[in-house]
């Protein structure tokens, strides 16, 4: 399929040059590669858009293992191949869910490339679940955490257990000291787009925010205010601290999706389906969310907690601007507190209104449907269904995704109510179901 029709399917014009760089480097050498780019400058795409060129379409054994540091990455990584429609199966592998049933999915499915966390790629290395004869292609995102001394003996473990990897792509949004051995890079070059004078983007403008006190609970709510309906995420050290700050502006009455490592897999997929579908415009999460989530048109980063390292800040700010999108961070400070001495660029004091306005309320509430692909059901029935039995018009439906038992839908939450009452007891293919609200 030539790269222009994939680029129309996913709505991308053009490749910037570090993603041109990537797949002719990929396409035209067998050298090993290391791709080095600011983060939200698209190196996901960079990276599939050559290796799909180089697959097998007509094998059912996996072709390409992508390794991944966390569930997120995996899951997000693997929609954006589902997005390109190019007749390549893939399924994301991670823990929280029972590796049975990716046992049975593997064999459902017989992916041609999976999207794996460390860990629970060696599970399925150890019990055998799929055929490695044919994995040639080994690609390590945000391989500076993958490849982080903690994660060490699990890395060593699953690619000694991958004997036929032909090809290596590492990338990553930082630099790193070195490659451990052990994963055998081969003759190898180097694409880095790195900027060493520009710490984040100049897209990117930074703010100092007084907090008069050394609790900034009421200092972000003010800031939350003033920004009103833009997408903004606030970022602490600390699992505790997120939930005692999402209580707090939950009753202040903002909309808002919390996410830490400490909430199960379907409590984090929500609180970040909710956020990146518009139906919350605040997210309050720890340093997990810094990294490999690619939600656009985040406009706000905001430093509850300072960041406690200069990598941590860069991929704190890298979830905003991407692409060639503007965007702000804020650090709040505490009467004690200064902003760290490793942040560069200009920093402006800004000054919260004395006059604010309440929580703005997000354009879009999610839908729960509790049937799905099981069900035969697509996103056309969903469409049909909320327009004849719910009374909506199409252009107040936004991102509807199918899961395997249930559905979501983010809709137009002025019609909230209406949809609730106009559906209860409805049939959608000739079956009732469950409509309900996503808290």
């Amino acid at each position: 399929m030539e790269v222009s029709a994939i680029l129309d399917k996913i709505g991308i014009e053009k490749l910037n040059a570090m993603q041109e760089d990537t797949m002719d480097a990929v396409l035209h050498n067998d050298q090993d590669l290391v791709v080095l780019s600011p983060t939200g400058s698209g190196k996901t795409l960079a990276y599939l858009l050559p290796l799909v060129q180089r697959l097998d379409t007509t094998s059912s054994k996996v072709q390409a293992v992508i390794l991944v540091p966390g569930r997120e990455l995996a899951l997000q990584s693997a929609t954006v191949l589902k997005d390109m429609k190019v007749g390549i199966r893939s399924l994301a592998l991670y823990g929280g869910r029972p590796t049975m049933d990716e046992h049975r999915m593997l064999k459902e499915m017989m992916p041609q490339v999976v999207f794996a966390t460390p860990g629970r790629l060696n599970d399925h290395l150890n019990k055998g679940n799929f055929d490695t004869e044919q994995v040639a292609w080994l690609i390590i995102d945000e391989f500076d955490k993958c490849l982080a001394m903690g994660f060490h003996e699990e890395m060593s473990k699953a690619l000694s257990l991958l004997p036929t990897v032909k090809r290596r792509i590492l990338l990553s949004a930082t630099e790193t000291d070195e490659i451990p051995q052990f994963v055998r890079m081969g003759r190898t070059r180097r694409i880095c787009y790195l900027d060493e004078t520009e710490q984040v983007p100049t897209r990117v403008n930074i703010y100092k925010v007084k907090s008069p006190d050394k609790d900034k609970l009421e200092t972000v709510s003010k800031l939350l205010r003033s920004v009103g309906e833009e997408s903004s995420v606030v970022f602490l050290n600390y699992r505790e601290s997120v939930e005692r700050t999402a209580d707090y502006l939950r009753h202040q009455g903002f909309a808002l999706s919390m996410f830490h490592g400490g909430l199960d897999q379907k409590q984090r997929e929500d609180a970040l389906y909710r956020f990146s579908n518009g139906s919350a415009n605040v997210l309050v999460c720890t340093d997990l969310a810094s990294r490999g989530l690619d939600i656009p048109d985040i406009q706000n980063i905001i430093h509850y907690h300072l960041p406690e390292t200069e990598d941590g800040y860069v991929h704190r700010v890298g979830r905003t601007a991407r692409w060639d999108k503007t965007g702000k961070t804020f650090f709040v400070l505490a009467p004690e507190e200064k902003v760290p001495e490793y942040v560069k660029g200009k920093q402006d004091f800004y000054e919260l209104p004395q006059q604010l306005p309440p929580p703005a309320m997000p354009k879009m509430t999610t839908l729960y449907i509790g049937k799905g692909k099981k069900d035969k059901i697509s996103k056309g029935d969903i469409v049909g269904f909320l327009c004849k039995k719910g009374g909506l018009q199409s252009d107040e439906i936004g991102r509807i995704d199918v899961k395997e038992r249930y559905s979501y839908v983010a809709i137009a939450r002025r019609q909230l109510s209406t949809v609730l009452k106009l559906s209860r007891g409805e049939k959608i293919k000739g079956v009732k179901t469950v409509v309900e609200v996503v808290k």
